[in-house]
């Protein structure tokens, strides 16, 4: 089981970056979350996409901006942000789950509910 992200880096407010998250050593029934962390504050959820099921969140935050997706054949979820913000800046994080989060009280956007991270990218906003 391993996860690896791609496609931080640095870009201009109002900007374009996608992330991949390759996950692998996963059947189909898996729940991937992006997560992130600026410094000195607490790593937040961002958005999560149960494979299975379809089933996507968003934190209020990034609604809109932001879209999770998913690619099996590929083994792959992304995240196209758009319209990026400096305070989108942090280290960014994929998380794998087994199961969905539909049902979860954070709708997938808990940190707890994850079994294996990766190792993050950085993504970096300037004003």
């Amino acid at each position: 089981v391993q996860l690896v992200e791609s496609g931080g880096g640095l870009v201009q407010a109002g900007g374009s970056l996608r992330l991949a998250c390759l996950a692998s050593g996963f059947t189909v029934d898996y729940a991937i979350g992006w997560f992130r962390q600026a410094p000195g504050k607490e790593r937040e959820g961002v958005s999560c996409i149960s494979v299975r099921d379809d089933f996507t969140y968003y934190a209020d935050s990034v609604k809109g901006r932001f879209t999770i997706s998913s690619d099996a054949t590929k083994s792959t979820v992304y995240l196209q942000m758009n319209n990026l913000k400096p305070e989108d800046t942090g280290v960014y994080f994929c998380a794998a789950h087994r199961g969905t989060t539909r049902f979860s009280a954070s709708n997938g956007l808990g940190p707890w509910e994850y079994e294996y991270w990766g190792q993050g990218t950085q993504v970096t906003v300037s004003s």
